[in-house]
């Protein structure tokens, strides 16, 4: 195959395995380019320990560790938590939501430092690859992309082992590391291993951010969500920052086994694939968000608002996060958060949480309407009119049709 010589390539680094020989295979392949490496920190916790050293060790002339914990909670997981999103019914978006982030800034410093291309280690299989791609061409469509997995002859982690040693490339996965895993402060998942049989349960020891519900604590625990505008603000009273309060919810959530789902999903590129996810704090904010939400939305809003929620998780979920679609989609839904304001209690017990309590500033529940005791709010002669008139027109049908 032959390839273009390139002068600078940003890489996008994990100091994963895949990543990791992807600078050396970038030298051998491309003329030797000047490799920089691009990780951010959204939440990967002990992940970037040692990784700017990992990226020099591999051959890269430099690494940049941004910490943009902050701007993803605030900038893109809480616009999506307003949405009500989940990905057919279940998943969370924890990766989806992650990787536009991570593309625009790569390509903001390639931009800023003169590269002419950007790479990526996601396969060609999976959703990732489009996402990004999708924002580099929003940031940076002048740049080359390259693509590894879709270009070399490695085909299993077993090659993947072999070219790090021949190239002395330091990795600590091994064969035994089964599963394929992504983290940020929202989730973590897993796929591949035993999950690529969809009815093998997932094992215990694969979970690494929750406790099992048979080992969390047998005494049930209360925790109370704020919320501004449909932004989470405080937790128990307290006001929290965006990382710390979802921190805090996270540690709690994972304590009671909370959050965890195993889901058969449709990839953009066509197939179904098997994942687990684990996400403690943000099930317990949007179980809490939806119900202030129950008081705060009128009926029409709440019900149009789910209908427009399925299309925006297909947006986060194809990596269409910078198109004017997403932008309009937001606008729509931060409309619709204008009242929700207020405060859920939750009840965390074995993996489950039990919404026990809401209420909002501007309720519209009204106790006094709503009661099944009589009174002057509430003539219920009324609906005998509402109900001939609703259902005229199935009365038409039935004369219609002889009935």
């Amino acid at each position: 195959m032959d390839r273009p010589k390139v002068k600078k390539v940003v890489l996008a680094y994990s100091g994963g395995l895949d990543t990791s020989i992807i600078v050396p295979w970038l030298k051998q392949n491309y003329g030797n380019p000047e490799v920089i490496c691009y990780c951010c920190n959204i939440g990967q916790d002990d992940e970037l320990d040692g990784l700017e050293a990992k990226a020099i060790a591999s051959g890269a002339s430099k690494c940049y560790v941004e910490d943009l914990r902050e701007v993803f909670v605030r900038d893109y997981l809480f616009p999506m938590l307003q949405s009500g999103a989940s990905y057919e019914r279940l998943y969370l978006l924890g990766t989806s939501v992650a990787r536009p982030l991570i593309a625009k800034r790569q390509a903001e410093i390639a931009l800023l430092e003169g590269a002419d291309a950007l790479c990526h280690g996601c396969t060609g299989k999976g959703n990732d690859q489009v996402r990004f791609e999708l924002t580099y061409m929003v940031v940076a469509p002048q740049l080359k992309v390259i693509a590894p997995w879709r270009e070399w002859n490695i085909r299993s982690r077993e090659d993947a082992l072999d070219y790090a040693a021949e190239h002395n490339v330091p990795v600590s996965a091994t064969i035994k590391s089964i599963y394929s895993r992504d983290r940020n402060i929202w989730h973590m998942s897993h796929e591949g291993g035993i999950l690529e049989d969809p009815w093998n349960e997932p094992e215990e020891v694969m979970h690494t951010l929750t406790v099992s519900p048979e080992n969390a604590p047998d005494k049930a625990e209360y925790v109370e969500i704020g919320f501004v505008k449909g932004i989470p603000t405080s937790v128990n009273g307290v006001e929290l920052g965006p990382v710390k309060l979802l921190s805090t919810l996270n540690d709690l959530g994972a304590k009671h086994g909370i959050g965890r789902i195993d889901l058969v999903e449709n990839r953009l590129v066509g197939m179904k694939s098997h994942g687990v996810y684990e996400t403690p704090g943000g099930t317990l904010i949007r179980v809490a968000h939806q119900a202030v939400e129950q008081l705060a939305l009128d009926r029409d809003t709440l019900h149009y608002k789910d209908v427009v929620a399925a299309r925006y998780a297909e947006v986060v979920y194809y990596g269409q996060w910078f198109t004017p679609l997403r932008e309009a989609l937001q606008a729509f839904f931060t409309s619709t958060q204008e009242n929700v304001t207020g405060v859920a209690r939750i009840k965390l017990y074995k993996g489950n949480a039990i919404l026990v309590g809401r209420k909002a500033d501007r309720t519209l529940y009204n106790p006094d309407i709503a009661s099944f005791t009589m009174s002057e709010s509430y003539n219920q002669k009324d609906a005998e009119g509402f109900i001939k008139i609703f259902g005229l027109p199935m009365k038409v049908q039935a004369l219609v049709d002889g009935k």
